[in-house]
């Protein structure tokens, strides 16, 4: 998982970012290949607020030649 950048928070200003991921079967999986089970879905978060500032697939790679 990335580290979080320093920025600022968009909504509130805040400064802590947190990281997290969805759990159980929230996965992202490509339109074109059914038998892929896809990846999971990770953020970068404000520990203050909770605004989502970034969301982004773990295993990228997975999702080459779906367009």
């Amino acid at each position: 998982m990335r580290e979080p950048t320093r920025m600022t928070c968009s909504k509130c200003s805040g400064s802590e970012l947190g990281k997290g991921k969805h759990s159980g079967y929230a996965v992202m999986s490509p339109m074109k290949k059914t038998l892929s089970f896809g990846s999971e879905i990770e953020y970068i978060l404000c520990t203050d607020c909770g605004f989502i500032i970034e969301s982004y697939v773990k295993n990228p790679e997975k999702f080459k030649n779906t367009r």
